[in-house]
């Protein structure tokens, strides 16, 4: 008889603790970072990076923040706590977009002078790799289970789909004319590409990695955020001054929102109740109430705001999201897979058990590992998202993966 794992469907949703939230903001004019107290809309802390700084992301326990220094080709690591930078690590030429791995181990940086990407071993700040993506590459996220990086390629009109474990191009989507901003939805299972010089956002299904729809949206779309419950995405339209809000279950525009000047990169608090919007021309982040899409705050930061990434801190603190975390103990492919799920464990011991759930909890299916190596047939299992949990005597790792037709 199937059991039900102690999480439940409400659980999609984030559980955000008590812990402050804060913002990064990336000042490209001032070579700094603003640190904004997400609760009350000050600026807290002012961080010196590299030169030119554009993209940014923080980890998911809140414990560090990268930039990318465009001007530099570097990245500058942060220790959020102290509010210092503890690493400058050199990267490929112009780097631009970053993102980090749900479990904190991988930093990918998109250079856009070298067509490449950086990967980054965050322990140690150091390049542990380098991949050729297209030409110009600009945006880059992350899938929430950590297994794919999608990198914008400006010049292809592209978007170049990593294999984040072994770094691998696994497929290359083709999309409106230059894409900017890229994001993913919380479940993982849409992927949203802002198409610069089209004037649209492309609409992907990660599953087959193919466009469902394409949405017109304001003048030069940039930045772009989904809602924290998945309902919204807001996206920010540089030479219109306006943020679009897309409905992502009829994939229309729902309201536009005017803002001040040049707004390039946006994120949506933990709580979904405000959207922030770095503003270039203005030198100030705007801030949104999403209940009445009216800006109700401006914050003034340093010269030329980016913020171009996924810049509000959002500590998980239980629920779902947890199983987002890749345990580095366990390699699991392919992902998405078909017909067999091959599961490497870095240490064997006696007695693991495997648990396979669906997205609402089931338990489809249940076995003892037999060694360190071990092959699972899931051609019985629907289409869709899954979470694996090993348990020993003394640890449980757990993962997602995606089921495909």
């Amino acid at each position: 008889m199937k059991s039900k794992i102690t999480f439940i469907a409400a659980m999609l949703l984030l559980s955000i603790g008590s812990i402050a939230q804060t913002a990064y903001i990336t000042n490209y004019g001032s070579n700094s970072v603003s640190v904004i107290d997400v609760s009350t809309n000050t600026v807290t802390n002012t961080i010196p990076v590299g030169s030119e700084p554009i993209g940014v992301c923080v980890s998911i326990d809140c414990s560090k923040v990268y930039v990318a220094n465009y001007g530099a080709s570097t990245v500058s690591a942060i220790n959020a706590t102290t509010n210092s930078v503890t690493a400058t690590i050199p990267v490929g030429t112009l780097s631009h977009g970053i993102c980090i791995t749900p479990d904190g181990s991988k930093v990918f940086v998109v250079n856009g002078g070298s067509n490449t990407v950086t990967v980054i071993n965050a322990t140690t700040n150091s390049v542990s790799a380098t991949i050729n993506v297209g030409l110009w590459p600009n945006g880059i996220a992350i899938s929430p289970d950590g297994s794919k990086v999608y990198v914008a390629n400006g010049d292809d009109s592209s978007i170049s789909v990593i294999n984040a474990f072994n770094n691998a191009i696994i497929d290359t989507i083709a999309v409106g004319w230059y894409p900017e901003g890229v994001t993913v939805n919380p479940n993982g299972s849409t992927l949203i590409v802002t198409n610069r010089n089209a004037n649209t956002v492309s609409v992907i299904n990660t599953i087959n990695d193919s466009v469902i729809a394409t949405v017109s949206v304001g003048d030069w779309p940039f930045g772009v955020s989904f809602s924290p419950n998945g309902n919204n995405i807001y996206v920010a339209n540089y030479n219109a001054n306006t943020v679009s809000v897309i409905n992502a279950n009829t994939n229309t525009v729902s309201a536009t929102i005017p803002v001040y000047s040049g707004p390039i990169g946006i994120s949506v608090s933990p709580d979904g109740s405000k959207i922030y919007v770095a503003n270039e021309d203005m030198n100030i982040v705007s801030v949104i109430d999403s209940a009445t899409n009216l800006v109700t705050d401006t914050i003034s930061v340093g010269l030329s705001p980016q913020a171009f990434g996924s810049f509000i801190s959002y500590p998980i603190t239980t629920g779902l999201a947890l199983q987002s975390i890749e345990s580095s103990n366990i390699s699991v492919y392919p992902n998405p897979a078909n017909t067999i799920l091959n599961i490497h464990l870095a240490t064997f011991f006696l007695n693991q058990q495997l648990i396979i759930t669906d997205i609402l909890g089931n338990e489809v299916y249940s076995e003892t590992l037999s060694g360190i190596d071990n092959c699972i047939s899931i051609s019985s299992c629907s289409e869709g998202i899954y979470f694996y949990e090993i348990k020993g005597e003394q640890s449980i790792d757990r993962g997602k993966f995606v089921k495909s037709k």
